[in-house]
């Protein structure tokens, strides 16, 4: 009978500098070492340049070595604190795989270049032998200098890693996991079967190029051999696209959580798009992006979608509902900004400034009090009394205006604002209006020829909410005759898709009329806010299923998963599809440690915290149940 082969036990060999830690041992001991020395800066950038040099391969690690140990006036009283840095400065990969380490302490070995008098005491707390450990070993002097390194190991030399592995003679799959030019060459010379270049901390073109693969944490090469246990999927796996020229914060708050990112600085059309959804699981936009039905089509991967604004209008959000995509915004974040800006085109408006400005600009100097009024004592006519039209009004009072204001919502008056039943009855009374509607398709055309129509004479009218809510033919034409003041309008119906593009519009050169390019929310301290507050949600969302202020997704907030498994099934709002997911659970005898559920009228959300122990067949079969949009399992 022939007997089965057995499979290779595989081998897995580490490096330790910008590897297992974040940084260079070597660069931190002489940050140490050189605390109170006035050429500090010069010799740590000589010393990071000689360790650069050696992990691209450009000169010899024993150059390298002794080179840095004459520039380092280090003494053995250092390396404690060199030790409590080092702990400190794992690798966030390694940190959260201990497990792994625990599990393969047998098969793990870390062979350093490095020196083992700092090496080992970071490598014991992961339960890692001693003697699996390679490394150099520092000289001393009678009064406790470092004076140099023990020339006699291998490890001090070129070939030294190519030498350690070669004496081990480990019978199995040798797989190499490293940053530097010296864990490649344990492949080429033949002693490993495979090279993964590891760049969470720092990337080597020199080293990418010769690697079998990449691998931007210990989470990919996990999930890449079937080994994963501390995370589900790796981050560096989920692609995000930020349009729009996005603050900058966002990109690198989701960066550090390991996304790969990509940033455009304009909008893209549908087409584009379209075509660009393919690969993407986050997308962020602003106000301009359109995601259409259409754009939607392509997008199979994608798993959220985060606006940098407040309004929503520029997604189909029943299409992302019926696909299981979470659509978060930032309804809080530009509120103070836009507020401001209403506020200061007032003041401008009732004082006539841009007019005035413009002439200053021509030569004329046009003194006269004529239309130039104080917005105390004013009539503040608000429409739209949601998280702007409220702080407005609180500002507004406390500078001297009687406020108004009109919503179809029932929303309690803030100060001494006054609640009108009706828009006509708010138009006929205020000497200023100013709209703070969403952007709902019912509010297409809101306001009208009838609306201006009914506005005192000689009011003044602000738009900073979405363009498409204004009649702007209307508007221009009470403007000309003078029925209406003066105006400011920050939205427009048509907006360029960049600053490279002419805008256009028949408000453009008309008395008295500010105009602003879709700037109520760009400030640095609003794109600032908003550049946290979004990839917050959208982080806590893929980490956690929590989908709390999810604009299109039951709100559920979640605990902090411990110790169990995360089944999250997101399914159409329809009879029997709870009933299914009990059965599976049941008939595979599953122990539920939590479960939360949330519906709306389109979809329903269910999460379900289980043991850690479970058949394949159960994910299957909870996929397959009918109804399902979406299922995902995270720990």
């Amino acid at each position: 009978m022939e007997s089965v082969r057995s499979k290779p036990i595989k081998y897995f060999v580490f490096d330790f500098d910008s590897t297992f830690t974040q940084v260079e041992a070597l660069d931190v001991l002489c940050e140490i070492a050189l605390k109170d020395n006035p050429k500090r800066e010069e010799v740590l950038a000589e010393v990071k340049r000689i360790t650069n040099s050696c992990m691209n391969g450009e000169i010899s690690f024993r150059e390298s070595l002794e080179s840095r140990l004459a520039l380092l006036p280090a003494h053995q009283d250092h390396l404690p604190e060199l030790v409590e840095k080092l702990q400190k400065s794992v690798s966030p990969s390694f940190e959260r795989n201990r497990e792994f380490f625990k599990n393969f302490s047998d098969r793990i070995y870390v062979i350093s270049n490095g020196f083992k008098d700092f090496i080992l005491p970071v490598i014991r707390e992961y339960g890692i032998a001693d003697s699996h450990v390679f490394a150099n070993e520092f000289t001393f002097d009678d009064e406790g200098n470092i004076t140099g390194f023990d020339a006699s190991n291998l490890l001090s030399t070129d070939e030294g890693k190519v030498a350690v592995i070669r004496d081990l003679d480990l019978n199995g799959d040798v797989y190499v996991i490293g940053d530097g030019y010296n864990d490649y060459k344990i492949k080429a010379a033949g002693f490993a079967n495979k090279f993964y270049a590891f760049t969470e901390n720092i990337e080597r073109d020199v080293v990418i190029d010769k690697a079998d693969h990449v691998t931007p944490s210990l989470d990919e090469f996990l999930y890449l051999n079937k080994m994963n246990t501390a995370i589900s999927y790796p981050k560096n796996r989920i692609k995000v696209l930020l349009l729009e020229n996005i603050h900058p914060d966002a990109a690198r708050r989701l960066k550090e959580e390991g996304y790969q990112v990509e940033t455009h600085d304009a909008a893209l059309d549908e087409e584009e798009l379209a075509e660009k959804i393919k690969s993407v699981s986050v997308l962020g936009i602003r106000s301009k992006t359109q995601v259409t039905a259409k754009v939607l089509e392509n997008a199979n991967r994608l798993l959220a979608i985060g606006a940098f604004c407040i309004g929503t209008n520029q997604i189909d959000l029943t299409a992302c509902s019926k696909k299981g995509i979470a659509v978060f915004n930032a309804p809080y974040s530009n509120t103070r900004s836009v507020v401001e800006l209403a506020i200061g085109e007032i003041i401008m408006l009732m004082r006539g400034i841009t007019d005035k400005s413009a002439g200053m600009h021509q030569g004329m100097w046009g003194k006269s009090a004529k239309n130039s009024n104080e917005i105390r004592g004013k009539k503040l006519g608000i429409v739209g009394y949601g998280n702007i039209g409220s702080q407005l009004s609180v500002l507004a009072e406390n500078m001297g205006m009687d406020v108004y204001y009109y919503d179809i919502v029932d929303k309690l008056a803030l100060g001494n604002a006054t609640k009108c039943n009706s828009l006509e009855e708010l138009l006929g009374q205020v000497d200023v209006v100013t709209l703070h509607v969403d952007g709902r398709a019912d509010n297409k055309q809101f306001f009208g020829a009838n609306d201006f129509a009914a506005m005192k004479p000689g009011a003044l009218f602000l738009n900073l909410s979405r363009g498409f809510v204004v009649d702007v033919a209307v508007l221009k034409e009470h403007i000309l005759t003078g029925r209406i003041r003066g105006a400011a309008v920050d939205v427009f119906p048509a907006e360029p898709k960049s600053n490279e593009e002419e805008f256009v519009s028949e408000l453009r050169e008309l008395p008295n009329v500010i105009l602003t390019p879709h700037i109520g929310g760009s400030t640095e301290e609003a794109q600032e806010n908003i550049g946290e507050f979004v990839p917050g949600k959208i982080m806590e969302y893929i980490n956690t299923g929590s989908s709390f202020l999810s604009v299109n997704f039951p709100n559920v907030q979640l605990p902090l998963l411990q110790n169990a498994h995360r089944l999250m099934h997101i399914h159409h709002n329809k009879p029997g599809v709870l009933a299914n997911i009990s059965q599976v659970l049941l008939k595979y005898h599953i122990n539920v440690v939590g479960q939360y559920l949330k519906t709306n009228e389109d979809i329903g959300y269910v999460i379900i915290d289980i043991d850690k122990a479970y058949s394949d067949e159960v994910i299957k079969e909870l996929r397959a149940i009918e109804n399902t949009i979406r299922f995902r399992v995270l720990y």
